[in-house]
């Protein structure tokens, strides 16, 4: 196996090239098999994915075809003991992401004692004043979390960013799994992993347990709302409602009826209590925010305040996910937790601030700087690779809106191996774990989305600039 950059933690061998505990199992399976079994089955695992429609959008490109994410047949393992101390850590932050949101739409305490400054919410496009006063239905804002994680050594786990909003991915996960149980059955009973495919029922049970008051008396009828098969997540849209045995619907199905919201049925209009929407916030609603959109509903914001449906991630928690308060987030966990952070933040530096403005430009060429809103792996700079040309234009930009940007070091990412064909070589690597909330507690499924940058050297995960994805395994004790 290749040696990875000296300063990357190889998750699969040590310094000494002995295989670590986590791939003990999976290490000795991989050698006992034909090389050539194993690149069939690569080429068995992309025909799966193209029959099942597993594709993805590219905004953007000249020829914004549907694509596929390329698929890694070598799992991601972490151990139960590593998970543990994960999940600790990932539950602790979920909790105050929630109960920061319920603070910035009510007294706003963690502004009104200093540690959060008042100007990241003015003119915040995220922060929405529509949604002050009110407390969705069972106290939870943000219903699904993907939380993206880097491990930088043996211990060592990092948030990367929150992703509050609407955190895709998920469908990529179980897909992961279902392939590597049908390519290698015999795998699954020589290494025990964790479950992850029961993952839609507990979507669904979690959102029903988040119906509103108007829900009571009745089994909760639960809808997934699609911007429409254009989407680039359509897939995972149609997905998720299938598995989860709810409706798929787009806003031209859906009207107010009643102080309700119905959708269209071959019986007539039927109320929906708990709607888990793909739909950005600007779209949800033209009578609230944008008065061109066609893919929401209007007057749904109205019967959201009555207390008529639950909406999914609740409107404004993309606030969450800007850039510039994830900075703040050590703060925010011990505000509002009484604890230190378990799980660290990437040190970072808020361009809006004059001094580490001045720092940034100064070290452009070594940082990564990134839009406060961006996603997706656009409009970023990665500075170690990008030339003196893509530098200077950036620069300008930067200096031109300095408030629209954060920057952070470049981090050695920890790597794990990919099939090439001349065999196993590493490539660096993010997690995104997926959480439910709902009253009833928090519920973090074992593994998650892997995300693998396929080209030697490259930190770039996101399957929009060239990664792929790799099933993610927990171990069992």
């Amino acid at each position: 196996m290749n040696n990875s950059s000296p300063s990357s933690y190889d998750e699969m061998v040590d310094a000494d090239g002995a295989v670590r505990p986590a791939y003990a199992g999976y290490r000795q399976w991989f050698e006992e098999q034909p090389p050539d079994l194993l690149r069939r089955k690569g080429s068995e695992a992309e025909a799966f994915f193209r029959r099942t429609g597993i594709t993805f959008n590219v905004y953007g490109s000249e020829d914004a075809e549907e694509r596929l994410i390329p698929f890694d047949m070598v799992p991601r393992i972490i151990t139960a003991q590593q998970w543990r101390k994960l999940s600790r850590g990932i539950e602790q932050r979920v909790r105050a992401l929630n109960a920061f949101l319920h603070d910035l739409y009510h007294r706003q305490e963690i502004v009104r004692s200093g540690r959060l400054p008042e100007r990241l919410l003015k003119g915040n496009e995220a922060f929405l004043a529509q949604m002050a006063g009110f407390t969705p239905p069972g106290g939870v804002y943000t219903h699904i979390v993907g939380i993206d994680l880097v491990r930088t050594g043996e211990d060592e786990f990092m948030v990367l960013e929150d992703n509050a909003r609407t955190p895709s991915g998920v469908s990529y996960m179980l897909e992961n799994r279902e392939t590597m149980m049908a390519m290698f059955p015999e795998l699954f009973t020589r290494v025990r992993v964790r479950e992850v495919s029961d993952y839609p029922r507990r979507l669904a049970r979690s959102l029903a347990a988040c119906a509103p008051p108007a829900a009571r008396g009745h089994k909760p009828v639960v809808a997934v709302l699609t911007p429409g098969s254009y989407n680039s997540a359509y897939f995972e849209h149609a997905f998720l409602a299938d598995q989860m045995g709810a409706e798929l619907v787009e806003g031209s199905d859906l009207r107010v009826e009643n102080g309700r919201i119905a959708m269209r049925t071959t019986r007539g209009w039927q109320p929906i209590d708990v709607i888990y929407r793909r739909v950005d916030d600007e779209y949800l609603d033209p009578l609230t925010f944008n008065p061109s959109s066609v893919l929401g509903v209007a007057g749904i914001i109205d019967v959201y305040r009555a207390g008529g449906v639950t909406i999914a991630n609740a409107p404004g928690t993309g606030i969450a996910d800007d850039k510039a308060i994830y900075s703040f987030m050590p703060e925010i966990v011990e505000f509002y937790t009484g604890e230190k952070p378990i799980l660290k933040n990437v040190p970072t530096w808020r361009c809006s601030e004059p001094e580490a403005l001045r720092y940034v430009l100064d070290n452009l060429a070594e940082l990564v700087v990134k839009e406060v809103h961006g996603s997706g792996g656009y409009g970023m700079l990665i500075g170690p690779t990008s030339s003196r040309k893509e530098i200077a234009a950036f620069e300008a930009k930067l200096r031109a809106r300095p408030e629209n940007y954060i920057a952070q070091p470049t981090l050695a990412l920890s790597t794990v191996p990919i099939l090439t064909k001349a065999g196993l070589a590493p490539r660096h690597v993010d997690l995104r774990p997926f959480v439910l909330v709902s009253p009833n507690g928090i519920d973090i499924t074992p593994g998650g989305l892997t995300r693998v940058a396929l080209k030697k050297g490259s930190l770039v995960v996101n399957s929009s600039q060239g990664g792929g994805t790799k099933d993610s395994w927990v171990l069992d004790d």
